[in-house]
């Protein structure tokens, strides 16, 4: 009997540190053959043709599919996606996979999708159901559950919701978030290991910030970034680590000026274009506070009981734990919530929190559900409806 074919795509340094411990529970399963295709900007030397980490971490990359384009404005986008759904067409009819895993709401992924649905192929996707007003992932994400078969979400609150979009409810599972896995199963570096590793050393108090385009917001990138640097220089005695954005319309503006903030300040603050899955949780753990608007704050951040500072309407509609301050896009109001951030009766007030993305454990509830899944009953789909709409 043949083995089962999973196909993970990944497009992202940041996704593939959550899928990293799925590829592994399929990779050691004697029943089932890991495919890995690797796209975006995992091939890009601007941002550290992280590919090869991929490759050390002793997975085969099957395909690489050149898509990202060196422009980051819309039509820049627009045109990677195109080429991307060209090339993952290809790599689907050379690979003929079973399954295609994929996870969240990246174009990359929108490409991988329509390529895997059109090819017939059942799609598995993680992290379906959430809410980004502030971007034009929220479309996406809603718009690659549509094409899925199997979905596994955070919290049960995005069950309901996937389910709203009239999935089947014996195909959407809760089964927490998978970046908790990596905290859980990684041994992070002590903080000797960890300013060695950066060369960079931590000071009485330390900011990791991690800010990334808003896609549909009425400020410009420039004007939202320069207010948080205001904010930063507010706090001298801070020693800060930035983290770059992805490759999202204007990221290429922020990574720059990111750059030019650290050239003027080479004494307090560095910044990375990829710090890589243990050094990026080993950050958060040596850090006091996350500023920005990653998920990974609301995720990831809150299961070190440290707190975020949420900037801006990003993430606007995600559940967020009590460790989350959101503010707006100001520097007031950014400096307001740092300094609550910092105070002690904060920061004792989330010592006993509880996050709402679950223990981990989610890999392998995401391999057990896919090798058992009775795959030619998956393609043909039947609208759930949820009941008359009013």
């Amino acid at each position: 009997m043949s083995r089962r074919k999973i196909c993970v795509v990944t497009g992202t340094r940041a996704e593939y540190g959550l899928l990293y411990w799925l590829m592994k529970e399929i990779q050691g399963d004697q029943d089932l053959q890991l495919q890995v295709v690797a796209t975006g900007m995992h091939l890009s030397p601007e941002f550290g043709l992280t590919y090869r980490t991929i490759e050390q971490d002793g997975f085969i990359i099957d395909e690489k599919i050149e898509m990202l384009l060196s422009s980051d404005t819309p039509v820049g986008v627009a045109t990677s996606m195109g080429l991307g759904t060209i090339g993952f067409a290809n790599a689907f009819e050379r690979l003929k996979p079973d399954i295609v895993v994929v996870l969240g709401d990246r174009f990359e992924i929108l490409a991988a999708a329509q390529a895997a649905m059109v090819a017939r192929i059942p799609i598995a996707h993680l992290h379906g159901g959430e809410r980004t007003e502030g971007l034009i992932d929220e479309s996406i994400r809603h718009s690659v559950t549509k094409m899925s078969h199997l979905h596994f979400v955070a919290t049960e609150e995005y069950r309901k919701r996937v389910i709203q979009l009239g999935e089947d409810p014996g195909r959407v599972f809760n089964v927490g978030a998978i970046g908790i896995d990596q905290i859980k199963k990684l041994k992070l570096l002590n903080k000797e290991e960890f300013q060695d590793a950066i060369n960079f050393k931590l000071g009485p108090i330390n900011f990791l910030v991690t800010y990334h385009p808003v896609t549909l917001s009425k400020m410009s990138p420039r004007d939202s970034l320069n207010e948080l640097f205001s904010a930063l220089d507010d706090f001298p005695e801070a020693k800060i680590i930035f983290t770059k954005p992805n490759a999202d319309t204007s990221g290429r503006l922020i990574s720059q000026m990111i750059d030019d903030y650290v050239n003027h300040h080479p004494n307090r603050a560095i910044a990375f274009t990829s710090l890589g899955q243990l050094k990026y949780l080993s950050a958060i753990n040596h850090c006091d506070i996350v500023l920005g608007n990653s998920s990974s704050g609301l995720i990831e951040v809150p299961y070190f009981k440290k707190p975020t500072v949420n900037i801006g309407d990003r993430q606007k509609g995600r559940i967020k734990p009590v460790s989350v301050i959101d503010c707006s896009d100001s520097k007031n109001e950014i400096k307001k919530a740092i300094l609550k951030a910092i105070s002690e009766a904060f920061r004792k007030s989330i010592e006993n929190m509880k996050s709402p993305y679950g223990e981990g454990d989610v890999s392998f509830q995401v391999k057990d559900k896919i090798k058992s899944a009775a795959l030619d009953e998956l393609i043909v789909k039947s609208f759930y409806d949820v009941g008359e709409v009013k």
